[in-house]
C-alpha cells in the first residue's frame, strides 16, 4: 500500500537538538534570539524545575496542565498569556503540556477561537518564538504541527493541525526523563510505538515514513524494556527518545489509524493515560489489520523482537504478552471501566472518520466493540 508517485510533504522543527545533557541549549538560543519575556507550558512536576531551561529575563510559568488536557485547562492557559504577552513559548514536558504550548503560542491576539482553528491548516499565523522540550518518550509532539484538546461537553478530542504550530527550537534530552516511574515509562513507550505501527500499516503509508517507522518499532523493542527495569539506563532512555521522536515525524504526513481512534475514547470518557490506552488496543487493532497487511505486520512483530507472524490470533496473543511483561495492566474491566460504557464508546470511536479512514481494513462499530470486550 505504499506509493512511490504520491506527494508527500515533511515538516521539521527549524532547529532539533538531539542528546543527554542538551537542555542547556533552550536559554542558550533564548539570548541568541532576545528574548527576555518566556512562558513556560508544563505540568506540576516539571514546574519546579523550569531553572533547568537556564532562560533569560523574565519567566511565567503556567504549571497546571492536565494529563488529557480539555478547554477549561486551554482557556487558563490562554488567559495567562494574554496577560503575560511572552515573546517566547516554552512546552516543557509530555505531550499535553507540547499540545497546549502550541495553541498558546498562535491564539492569543490571533482574532481566532479554538473551534475555528480545528481541522488542517486554519491557524492565521504565530507571532512568538516556539520551543518545545520533552520529558517523556512518547508522543513526539514537539517534531510536530498538531495538538489535541479534549471538549468536555461532548467527551471528544479536538484536532488542530498547522505549520505555524512548528517548533523554532525543539530540544531532545534523554536525561530529562529518568525521573519517569517503570508505569508510565512503558505506557509513553507503547504509545510512541503505536505511532510508527499504524503510521507503518496504514492506507496512507509512504516509504518516506516507513524508514523513520520501522526503525522506531525496533528502538522500542531494543530499549524499552531495559528502560522499564532501570530507569538510570541512559542510553535505553535515549533509544526511546529517538523513538518517540521517529513517531512524531509519522504523525504529520501520515497519521495514526484504528488503533488511536479506538484509544481515544478510553481517555476521554474513562480518563485511561493515553499510552495505557494504546497500550489495551494495540495488541488487537494490530491483530484485525493482519490479514490485509501480512507482510508489514510480520515485520512489526520482528521488529519487536518477537517471531514473525501474520496470524491474527498469533499477532494478538504475541503483542499481548509483549505489553504485559512490560507490568501493563491489559483489562478494561481491572481499570474500572464500566462494560455498560463499551457500546457508546465503540460508536464514539468509529465515528472518529479523520483516523479511521487511514485504517487499512474497513472497521465497523460493532468490530470496535468486539475489541473493547475482548480487552475488557
Amino acid at each position: 500500500m505504499t506509493d512511490l508517485l504520491r506527494p508527500i510533504e515533511i515538516l521539521r522543527p527549524t532547529r532539533l537538538e538531539f542528546g543527554a545533557g542538551t537542555v542547556g541549549i533552550v536559554g542558550q538560543w533564548a539570548r541568541e534570539q532576545g528574548i527576555t519575556r518566556t512562558l513556560v507550558i508544563s505540568g506540576g512536576f516539571n514546574a519546579k524545575r523550569v531553572a533547568v531551561l537556564g532562560l533569560p529575563g523574565e519567566v511565567a510559568i503556567f504549571g497546571q496542565v492536565k494529563p488529557e488536557p480539555d478547554l477549561p485547562n486551554l482557556q487558563a492557559a490562554l488567559a495567562m498569556a494574554e496577560a503575560f504577552q511572552p515573546q517566547l513559548v516554552v512546552g516543557f514536558g509530555g505531550g499535553s503540556a507540547l499540545d497546549l504550548a502550541k495553541l498558546v503560542a498562535v491564539l492569543p491576539g490571533s482574532g481566532q477561537t479554538l473551534h475555528e482553528v480545528v481541522g488542517p491548516e486554519k491557524v492565521k499565523g504565530r507571532s512568538v518564538k516556539l520551543a518545545q522540550v520533552p520529558t517523556t518518550a512518547g508522543t513526539g509532539s514537539e517534531a510536530g504541527t498538531r495538538s489535541l484538546v479534549t471538549d468536555p461537553a461532548t467527551e471528544q478530542k479536538l484536532a488542530v493541525q498547522s505549520r505555524h504550530m512548528l517548533a523554532d527550537l525543539a530540544v531532545v534530552d534523554a536525561e530529562l526523563t529518568m525521573s519517569v516511574p517503570p508505569a508510565v515509562t512503558a505506557a509513553t513507550g507503547v504509545d510512541a510505538m503505536a505511532h510508527c505501527v499504524e503510521a507503518f500499516t496504514s492506507k496512507r503509508a509512504h516509504p518516506l515514513i516507513d524508514l523513520y517507522a520501522l526503525e522506531g518499532i525496533r528502538l522500542v523493542g531494543r530499549y524499552l524494556a531495559r528502560a522499564v527495569a532501570d530507569g538510570s539506563d541512559t542510553e535505553a532512555r535515549a533509544g526511546l527518545m529517538l523513538a518517540s521522536l521517529y513517531g512524531g515525524y509519522c504523525l504529520g504526513p501520515v497519521n495514526t489509524t484504528a488503533g488511536h481512534a479506538v484509544a481515544y475514547p478510553l481517555g476521554t470518557r474513562q480518563h485511561i493515560a493515553h499510552g495505557h490506552a494504546c497500550a489495551l488496543v494495540f495488541p488487537h487493532t494490530l491483530a484485525f489489520n493482519a490479514p490485509v497487511m501480512a507482510e508489514k505486520t510480520a515485520l512489526v512483530l520482528q521488529a519487536l523482537g518477537l517471531p514473525a507472524s501474520s496470524d491474527e490470533g498469533v499477532v494478538r496473543d504475541a503483542t499481548h504478552a509483549f505489553c504485559a511483561k512490560l507490568g501493563i495492566e491489559m483489562r478494561l474491566s481491572a481499570l474500572g471501566v464500566p462494560e455498560a460504557s463499551l457500546e457508546a464508546m465503540a460508536n464514539e470511536a468509529h465515528a472518529i472518520r479523520r483516523l479511521l479512514d487511514n485504517n487499512p481494513r474497513d472497521i465497523s462499530a460493532a468490530e470496535i466493540l468486539a475489541i473493547y470486550r475482548r480487552a475488557f
